[in-house]
């Protein structure tokens, strides 16, 4: 693969049918480029853990993969509230989801460290009152 493939998809917020659609077409793009089943677990597990944030805490926003030589980038960008304290977000368990998410089954406190758990590479950039863009990475070679 000389020049990365790119692929964009809008996650429509607080719509939790529609959720994770993104990251299942991401799996079955990974799969028709005959990627490893470890990588495509990983980034798919990454994904629809990003795609689940943006629609509890965000109202939704873009996620933009890249498939390079090297390593699948998943970059997620919302315009939502932004992220306080990412150091206390990214502590397992800690979750602002309200309980009515929580009683469907969601916002257990596992999505931020769940994608840095799968990934090689992650960075949050986050500004209250803004929105947040979190990039990741995993290594393909």
């Amino acid at each position: 693969m000389s020049e990365a493939l790119s692929f964009r998809f809008s996650v429509d917020g607080e719509n939790f049918t529609s959720a994770g659609q993104a990251s299942v077409q991401v799996k079955k793009n990974l799969r028709q480029l005959g990627l490893d089943p470890e990588i495509i677990r990983r980034v798919s597990i990454a994904m629809y853990e990003g795609e689940i944030n943006m629609v509890i805490h965000a109202g939704g926003g873009v996620a933009e993969v890249k498939v390079a030589e090297e390593f699948v980038e998943i970059i997620l960008e919302d315009h939502g509230p932004g992220i306080a304290d990412i150091e206390q977000a990214m502590q397992a368990g800690f979750s602002t989801a309200p309980d009515k998410i929580r009683s469907l089954g969601f916002g257990a406190g596992m999505g931020l460290p769940n994608m840095k758990r799968y990934t090689d590479y992650m960075d949050i950039e986050s500004k209250v009152g803004e929105g947040t863009r979190i990039t990741m990475r995993v290594n393909i070679t």
